[in-house]
Formats: C-alpha cells, sequence, structure tokens
C-alpha cells in the first residue's frame, strides 16, 4: 500500500519504511509527525480519503546539495554567482 502526503506544497509517494528528505519542519530529532494523506492506493484502486494519515519520525535535520546562481547580462561587464544550500529535514514513515 502507498500513500500520497503533501508537505509544504510539495507531495511525495511513500510507502510504509521509506525515507525521504522534505522541506525543513519544526520538530525535534526524534519527534514522530502526523502528517495528512491525499488518496492511497492499493495496487489498482485509489481511495481519495482527506481524513487519513500517517505516522513519521524525525531522523535529522540536513542541508541539500548546493545550486550555483550565476546571473549575467552581455556586454554591461556584470556578473554574479551566488551559492544556495536549502534546509532539509530527513523523515521516516513509519505506518500507513
Amino acid at each position: 500500500m502507498q500513500a500520497l502526503i503533501k508537505i509544504s506544497d510539495k507531495q511525495f509517494l511513500v510507502k510504509q519504511g521509506d525515507k525521504l528528505f522534505v522541506p525543513k519542519q519544526k520538530a525535534a530529532i526524534g519527534d514522530s509527525m502526523e502528517i495528512k494523506t491525499i488518496a492511497q492506493i492499493d495496487g489498482e484502486n485509489t481511495v481519495l480519503n482527506p481524513d487519513s494519515s500517517i505516522q513519521a519520525v524525525v531522523l535529522d535535520h540536513v542541508k541539500d546539495d548546493k545550486i550555483i546562481v550565476f546571473k549575467k547580462n552581455r556586454r554591461k561587464r556584470y556578473q554574479s554567482r551566488n551559492g544556495h544550500r536549502q534546509q532539509m529535514t530527513q523523515i521516516e514513515v513509519i505506518s500507513l
């Protein structure tokens, strides 16, 4: 069985035991989270049930890979190079 969840305007398709990186959450390491589901998928059947939820536990708070933002205007002697690392939270799905 799989579930489609929504965290911070991003959707993830998860199953029990999955570890995934989501945008930073305000939970301490080791805390459990209850996440609302959009849909549950069982084989070929899809059930839209917004009242159900899954249980997840916070494993770690980390930073994502660096993204380079490079801007340039031709013939204007303008170049700008900045890096950015997004804050992420690693969670593990405990139960569906």
